[in-house]
């Protein structure tokens, strides 16, 4: 059986700030299923900004598990991280889920899946979807060679990203923490 699948996610550090952004893309199999989907999401009374690609139903899924995980280790984004990685890797029915989120604040950035992987940015830029190697090639070019805002480059390479990438697309949600 097919699932919906999203695609491209890229957050951005940079200076103290943080940006997260995704296309519109949905597909079941080789299907556009929806061009302006919502991937990602500002938690924590805006503190945090996560991401989902994937399994759409698998990623709603882990968002849930995560706010408990934040709601458990309110200031601690790390050990949210780690909380919900360990319970993913170990839990019969999430182990199944076919997802991974982007976590991050102004701090700290992390990649979670469902193997137990937990992974944090050394260079500020992190994607995951179809796309996602595109986005971040551009991303980092465009820390190195440039000054433009974690926002900017988050535009503007996930524009590239769905230029190159036919599981993606160019509606493009940009979102930053509130604080």
């Amino acid at each position: 059986m097919q699932q919906f699948h999203a695609t491209t996610i890229l957050c951005v550090r940079r200076d103290g700030k943080v940006a997260i952004g995704g296309d519109g893309q949905v597909t079941l199999g080789e299907t556009v299923m929806k061009s302006n989907a919502q991937k990602v999401r500002v938690l924590k009374g805006g503190a945090i900004v996560a991401g989902f690609a994937g399994a759409v139903a698998d990623a709603f899924t882990l968002f849930d598990k995560f706010e408990e995980k934040i709601d458990r280790f309110p200031d601690n984004l790390p050990r949210a991280a780690v909380d919900l990685a360990k319970e993913w890797r170990s839990d019969r029915v999430l182990r199944r889920l076919e997802a991974q989120l982007i976590a991050a604040d102004a701090k700290h950035g992390f990649v979670l899946s469902g193997s137990g992987e937990v992974i944090e940015a050394e260079d500020g830029a992190l994607a995951i979807g179809s796309g996602g190697p595109f986005a971040l090639a551009a991303a980092r070019a465009l820390l190195r060679e440039t000054q433009m805002t974690p926002r900017e480059i988050v535009q503007k390479s996930l524009t590239i990203a769905g230029e190159i990438c036919i599981f993606s697309n160019t509606n493009i949600t940009v979102l930053e923490p509130d604080r």
